[in-house]
């Protein structure tokens, strides 16, 4: 049973991202993914605020009893890490198999490539249609965000039509600009993933 999956087209960004969740420092601009083949698991652990300011930091990674282990936050018990199922690309005819007990699902858009942006927009409107899905907290990530221009966060939602697609979709989508280089939204996605 998977609570989060991570899905997108090929090429997308799906690994690099969650690689630099796990390790905000594994990622830098001569790293490099292979585009998954098949599925991957992530284990993110969300960071610790520092009392005095400084950046928060991914804790290390504890062992797998404490790894369950929850942290009070506002009077709410904030899980400490969440376990992540990439799904490649390549396994879109797929993706379905993977649907079953879903609470959280990322969805990963390049926005440095505008001619993927149709072709994501026909996998993500599959994706809001299926019945299983219908209840899911959904994370739209406009990924690799620091090869892309200013513009083109604008242009990928127009593409997406996401503006006309929230008013008919039962989903709460959350959207996220994001890039696993300059680390630009990991907070805001660890803030999502770390929410009931």
């Amino acid at each position: 049973m998977t609570s989060c999956i991570c899905l997108g087209p090929k090429r997308a960004g799906k690994t690099h991202l969650l690689k630099a969740l796990q390790d905000p420092d594994s990622i830098d601009e001569t790293s490099y993914s292979m585009p998954t083949i098949g599925t991957g698991i992530y284990r993110i652990h969300f960071p610790t605020k520092s009392p005095n300011g400084d950046k928060p930091r991914p804790p290390p990674p504890p062992t797998d009893a404490a790894a369950q282990i929850n942290i009070p936050h506002g009077g709410k018990n904030l899980p400490k890490s969440i376990q992540i199922l990439e799904i490649g690309g390549s396994m879109a005819p797929l993706w379905r198999q993977y649907f079953e007990d879903v609470k959280k699902l990322i969805y990963v858009v390049d926005t440095s490539n505008l001619c993927q942006i149709s072709a994501a927009g026909v996998l993500f409107y599959s994706i809001l249609t299926e019945p299983r899905l219908q209840k899911v907290k959904i994370l739209l990530v406009l990924a690799k965000m620091d090869y892309s221009y200013r513009q083109m966060r604008n242009e990928a939602l127009l593409m997406l039509q996401m503006s006309k697609l929230q008013k008919q979709i039962r989903q709460q989508v959350t959207i996220v600009e994001a890039s696993a280089v300059t680390k630009v939204g990991l907070e805001p996605i660890y803030d999502w993933l770390q929410r009931p």
